[in-house]
């Protein structure tokens, strides 16, 4: 991957990132979506995907639930528990405000 690229996608990360902190439901979902997928030059990354599809899934987004459990068949109990543990640990080292449905 060129320099540019990787740029790109470093620039869209940092982008979702701020839109996830700030209560965007659509952005935790691209998060999980991005690292289950390996889009944008991003390695795949199950435990990272099963995280930002468990925070879309606990503000409500039921595509976030859904790709939450297509993962986890193809996960260890381990990286799972490992997962849940990062989602909690952003959710209290985070400014992430859930909005109101």
């Amino acid at each position: 991957m060129g320099a540019i690229s990787q740029k790109s996608a470093e620039f869209l990360l940092r982008s979702r990132l701020a839109d996830a902190e700030a209560g965007d439901v659509d952005a935790l979902f691209e998060l999980g979506v991005t690292y289950s997928t390996g889009r944008g030059g991003i390695g795949v990354d199950l435990i990272e995907a099963h995280k930002w599809f468990n925070l879309a899934a606990l503000s409500g987004c039921t595509r976030g639930q859904e790709c939450r459990a297509e993962i986890a068949l193809e996960m260890t109990g381990r990286e799972i528990a490992e997962a849940q543990r990062q989602a909690r640990a952003w959710l209290t080292t985070t400014s992430y405000q859930r909005r109101a449905a």
